[in-house]
């Protein structure tokens, strides 16, 4: 099992970049894939961005294409999302997932381990 904890979110202006970070427990973090997904007022949650295992392998949602980076250090058992050139259509609460599934898509019901998640603000 592993507990996520997110922290770095914030409120920002349009055109403003945040780094989040997902502080992962126990010592088979290299063993989970890992996905960032956000959700706003009156929505469902979304796929922003996914990385495997080795994060050699990442996938992102097309909103964010290009803006966006997530990265992993295993050694620190830390995943990361790099948020550059942010919309106001970005802010949503920001969730960090875990999978042991071999196969994983950008469905939240392939994650098993969810964090707390942390609210993203940003101004027009």
């Amino acid at each position: 099992q592993v507990q996520l904890v997110e922290s770095g979110g914030g409120l920002v202006q349009a055109g403003d970049s945040l780094r989040l970070s997902c502080a992962a427990s126990g010592h088979t973090f290299s063993s989970y894939a890992m996905g960032w997904f956000r959700q706003a007022p009156g929505k469902e949650r979304e796929f922003v961005a996914r990385i495997n295992r080795s994060g050699t392998i990442t996938n992102y949602a097309d909103s964010v294409k290009g803006r966006f980076t997530v990265s992993r250090d295993n050694a620190k058992n830390m995943v990361y999302l790099q948020m550059n050139s942010l919309k106001p259509e970005d802010a949503a609460v920001y969730y960090c997932a875990a999978t042991l599934n071999t196969i994983v898509g950008r469905s939240t019901t392939q994650y098993e381990y969810w964090g707390q998640g942390t609210q993203v603000t940003v101004s027009s």
